[in-house]
């Protein structure tokens, strides 16, 4: 009995201290790559290429918990003693793809690039895959020695200055947002800018983020393309663009999307970023956001402000979508609760934002996700409805500040 009681104030220590990032990590970043590859039956991870860049900006505390659970995670573990001591999570392109018609018939790659604190020992990386039923459908378990020599060193593209466009209260312990230049030529830099401090603005008028403003820290990437404006393949139009973005992903006009995430990140190597807001120089109505990788908004056009802050909800909120979009290559279902925390499959109590409805601040209105029935929102409407809504609503504003504070206090 007392090895036992031991054994269990061993874990438990150990357990603590997987919390200390000064144990285990050093002030560098690893950047992992992956493919992720295959179609609707099978699915693959495969490592890419890893690289360092000089500091983190990360979370450094809270290492081992999970902001959400998201449709994939990471886990590190020491690889001496076995403990956890680090764990993010994450959506993609690529599982997206996988409700599609397409991925029934078709089998595709696609990159991936997660960051994570360097470990300053040998660690064991596990990264899942899981679908829409959360069953893990593909797992990857491999060994990191940080001192590996072929462990890339990542410099800074002189050619993509940066600016800070608002510095956080304690920059040790924010929120890194990252402005990312698309379509956007070296002579229109000036109009990018003016760009990114609307974007800034839009995001800062809403709830949470108005309130808790002070602890984000943004920069604005100065990355110039070739080309003006971006690809719109349906209608015949490609261009050189710095992160070859387009249009009609998966054959939806106004999805907006890179599948260069290798590239969108050496395009930010060195400089201070976690979440990623790319600004697309296009008139042409639509954007896209993927959950802890990156969001990227048109910027010409009327509903610019509510959109850039919408897809910011995908990519930094985890906030799931709350309209209807055909009932088509369903993502939710009765028999799973979704993870994102604005949508539930579920009306018997308590609901997932019950203190919510019990305050007569929400309530349960059948439709989003995409489908008609069968999913729940909090409101009738909220900024991730419509663009004309001019907030978020109470159970997104209390789930993006349950976040921020997850991120930013000790």
């Amino acid at each position: 009995m007392k090895k036992y009681l031991l054994l269990l104030m061993t874990l438990f220590s150990l357990s603590v201290q997987a919390q200390d990032f000064e144990q285990f990590f050093s002030d560098s970043t690893l950047r992992l790559d992956y493919i992720f590859a295959g179609d609707v039956n099978q699915q693959y991870i495969y490592v890419d290429q890893l690289s360092k860049s000089h500091r983190w900006y990360g979370r450094r505390h809270r290492l081992a918990e999970l902001p959400l659970a998201g449709n994939g995670q990471i886990t590190v573990f020491d690889k001496m003693t076995g403990i956890v001591i680090y764990r993010h999570s994450f959506s993609t392109l690529f599982q997206e793809w996988l409700a599609t018609d397409e991925a029934k018939h078709t089998k595709k790659s696609f990159e991936n690039v997660f960051l994570i604190p360097y470990p300053q020992q040998p660690v064991r990386i596990k990264v899942e895959l899981r679908d829409y039923h959360d069953k893990v459908t593909a797992e990857l378990v491999h060994e990191v020695d940080p001192k590996d020599i072929l462990i890339r060193q990542l410099q800074r593209k002189k050619e993509a200055p940066y600016i800070t466009l608002q510095q956080a209260a304690d920059t040790t312990c924010c929120i890194h947002i990252a402005y990312v230049a698309e379509g956007y030529t070296a002579e229109q830099m000036d109009q990018y800018l003016d760009d990114c401090h609307v974007a800034m603005e839009a995001l800062f008028e809403h709830e949470p983020f108005k309130t808790l403003r002070n602890r984000f820290n943004v920069i604005a990437l100065c990355s110039p393309s070739h080309d003006s404006d971006v690809s719109q393949p349906g209608k015949g139009i490609w261009r050189n663009t710095a992160l070859a973005s387009h249009f009609d992903t998966f054959y939806m006009t106004r999805y907006l999307t890179t599948l260069h995430l290798k590239q969108l990140h050496d395009w930010l190597a060195g400089t201070p970023y976690e979440h990623i807001i790319v600004l697309a120089n296009t008139a042409h109505y639509g954007g896209g956001g993927i959950y802890n990788s990156y969001n990227l908004s048109y910027t010409r056009g009327k509903h610019f402000r509510p959109v850039v802050v919408h897809e910011f909800g995908h990519s930094f909120g985890g906030l799931g979508d709350e309209y209807p979009y055909g009932d088509s290559d369903p993502m939710y279902f009765a028999d799973t609760e979704p993870w994102e925390p604005n949508l539930t499959t579920t009306t018997k109590n308590p609901a997932k934002w019950q203190n919510l409805i019990d305050a007569g601040k929400a309530g349960l209105i059948e439709g989003g996700g995409y489908l008609s029935k069968g999913v729940w929102r909090g409101q009738e409407d909220c900024r991730m409805r419509t663009n004309e809504h001019p907030d978020f609503c109470p159970v997104c504003q209390q789930a993006l500040t349950k976040l921020i504070n997850f991120y930013t206090v000790r």
